[in-house]
C-alpha cells in the first residue's frame, strides 16, 4: 500500500491510497464545515441531494439505472459530526477499466458523473430540484424520528446536549422543526456556502495511480471563488464548575443512565486505554463487576470521545440506579488507586490490535483510517498507532483516571414504575 497526500487548492487536500489487491476505484470527497454555520439541517440533506442526481441525470431512478449500466457502480452521501465540525461526504465506487467486458472507460464515465454531481447539481433558479428535495427531507425527518424511537440513542443524545451545552456540538442535534423549515432554496445556499468556505479532503483508493482524478478536482475547484479556513476539529470540552444532573420520565421498558466525565489531560492514548479498561471489552471492570458480579444493570459500557470525554452508558432498573452509579465510580476509583492487572493491560492491547487488524481490508476502511488520522492531526499508519498504545504506561492511565471529573449525568426513568 502507498499513501500520498498533496494540496490541490485552497485548503483542499487530495490523498491517493494505492493498493494492488483492489479491483475497484473509490472516491470520497469530505467537506468539513463549522457546526454553527446556520446550515446544519441543510447540510444533513445536502449529501443526499448531491448523490441522487445532477444537472444531466435528473432523477434518483435515472441515476440508479446509470449506475447499473456501469457494472453496478455506486454513488452515495452521508453527513456526520466529527468533533466540533460537520462533515458532508460524497462517495463513489466503480470497477477498474480492465474488468469492463467491452473495454468501456468506466473511470472516465464516473468522473464525469461525479464532476456534475458536485459542480453542476440538479438545480434551477438558485434552488435544488423540488422532487428530490422532498425525498431527502422525508429521509431526514425519518432519521430524527428513529433516534427518538430508539431510547438508548435518545438518552445518549439528551446527555450530550447537556454535556456540550454552549459548544458547537450542541448545534449538531437537529429537531424535526428544524428539518421542516428547510427549503430547496436554503439547501442551495448551504451548497454555495460549502463550496466557498469548507475545508475539503478528497480520497482516491485504487490499485494504480490515475492523475486524471486529481486534475478533475483541481480544475473544478479552481473555477470557484474560495474563501475557506481551517477548522478546529477537536478541542477539550470545558469541564463544568458544578456537575449537571438531568432526569426525564418516559414509558420505557428499561431505564437508562448516561454519565459523561471530562478530563484536561492531553494524553489521548492513555484516555483511550482508560476507557477500554473501564468498559470497552467483555472483561472490563464495568462489565465484570457492575453487570456480572453485582447484576446491577442489563448492560454497562464505556467509550472515549475525542473531545477528552468518557461516556458511560447503562441500562438499569430504576431501583438499582444509585447502586449502579456508586459502583461505576467505585471502579473508577479502583483504577485511580492503581488496581490494574497485567492481564487487563494485555486485554486492552489485544482489543486495540484486533480493532486495527481490519484497516485496509476495504477502500472504505482505508478512507476512514486516514481521514480520522487527518482530523487528529497525526497522519500515521495503523502499526505506528499501535506502537503508541504499547508505550502507554500503567502510571499514565492512573494519572488520566485521576484527571476525570463528573460533568453530566442523565437518567431516562421508566415512567410506569415511577408512578
Amino acid at each position: 500500500m502507498n499513501y500520498k497526500r498533496e494540496v490541490i487548492g485552497d485548503n483542499i487536500g487530495f490523498s491517493t491510497i494505492i493498493d494492488e489487491k483492489f479491483n475497484t476505484c473509490s472516491l470520497s470527497v469530505k467537506f468539513i464545515t463549522e457546526l454553527d454555520s446556520g446550515y446544519t439541517a441543510e447540510n444533513e440533506m445536502l449529501s443526499g441531494m448531491l448523490s441522487m442526481s445532477n444537472g444531466k441525470i435528473k432523477s434518483f431512478s435515472e441515476m440508479n439505472k446509470t449506475m447499473q449500466e456501469l457494472y453496478a457502480a455506486s454513488i452515495s452521501g452521508r453527513t456526520n459530526t466529527v468533533g466540533y465540525t460537520q462533515v458532508i461526504t460524497f462517495s463513489a465506487s466503480w470497477i477498474c477499466n480492465r474488468f469492463a467486458l467491452e473495454n468501456e472507460n468506466i473511470t472516465e464515465s464516473m468522473l464525469e458523473i461525479v464532476h456534475d454531481c458536485i459542480f453542476s447539481p440538479n438545480t434551477e433558479n438558485s434552488a435544488f430540484d423540488s422532487k428530490n428535495f422532498k425525498i431527502c427531507q422525508k429521509c431526514l425527518i425519518d432519521d430524527i424520528n428513529s433516534i427518538l424511537n430508539d431510547k438508548r440513542e435518545y438518552a445518549i443524545m439528551q446527555a450530550k446536549k447537556t454535556a456540550f451545552k454552549g459548544e458547537p456540538i450542541e448545534n449538531s442535534f437537529i429537531e424535526i422543526e428544524d428539518a421542516e423549515k428547510v427549503t430547496p432554496e436554503s439547501v442551495f445556499k448551504a451548497y454555495e456556502h460549502l463550496l466557498e468556505t469548507s475545508q475539503i479532503e478528497i480520497f482516491y483508493v485504487a490499485p494504480e495511480e490515475n492523475t486524471a482524478v486529481s486534475e478533475m478536482f483541481r480544475k473544478g475547484f479552481s473555477e470557484i471563488t474560495r474563501n475557506s479556513r481551517q477548522y478546529t476539529i477537536y478541542s477539550n470540552s470545558p469541564i463544568k464548575a458544578k456537575p449537571e444532573k438531568v432526569t426525564e420520565e418516559l414509558p420505557v421498558n428499561q431505564s437508562k443512565m448516561i454519565l459523561l466525565l471530562k478530563s484536561d489531560s492531553d494524553d489521548s492514548y492513555a484516555m483511550n486505554m482508560l476507557s477500554i479498561i473501564l468498559g470497552g471489552t467483555p472483561v472490563s471492570k464495568l462489565f465484570m463487576n457492575v453487570r456480572e458480579k453485582l447484576s446491577l444493570c442489563y448492560y454497562c459500557s464505556c467509550r472515549y470521545i475525542k473531545n477528552n470525554v468518557i461516556l458511560i452508558e447503562s441500562g438499569v432498573d430504576k431501583e438499582n440506579i444509585q447502586k449502579a452509579y456508586d459502583e461505576i465510580f467505585n471502579q473508577i476509583e479502583e483504577i485511580r488507586n492503581g488496581n490494574i492487572s497485567e492481564e487487563e493491560m494485555q486485554a486492552v492491547i489485544k482489543a486495540i490490535d484486533d480493532s486495527l487488524s481490519g484497516v485496509g481490508d476495504t477502500p472504505v476502511q482505508y478512507v476512514n483510517w486516514y481521514f480520522d488520522r487527518f482530523c487528529a492531526g497525526e497522519i500515521i499508519t495503523p502499526h505506528q498507532y499501535f506502537d503508541k498504545f504499547c508505550s502507554v504506561t500503567k502510571e499514565s492511565i492512573i494519572d488520566t483516571a485521576k484527571s476525570l471529573k463528573p460533568d453530566t449525568s442523565y437518567y431516562l426513568i421508566n415512567k410506569e414504575i415511577s408512578e
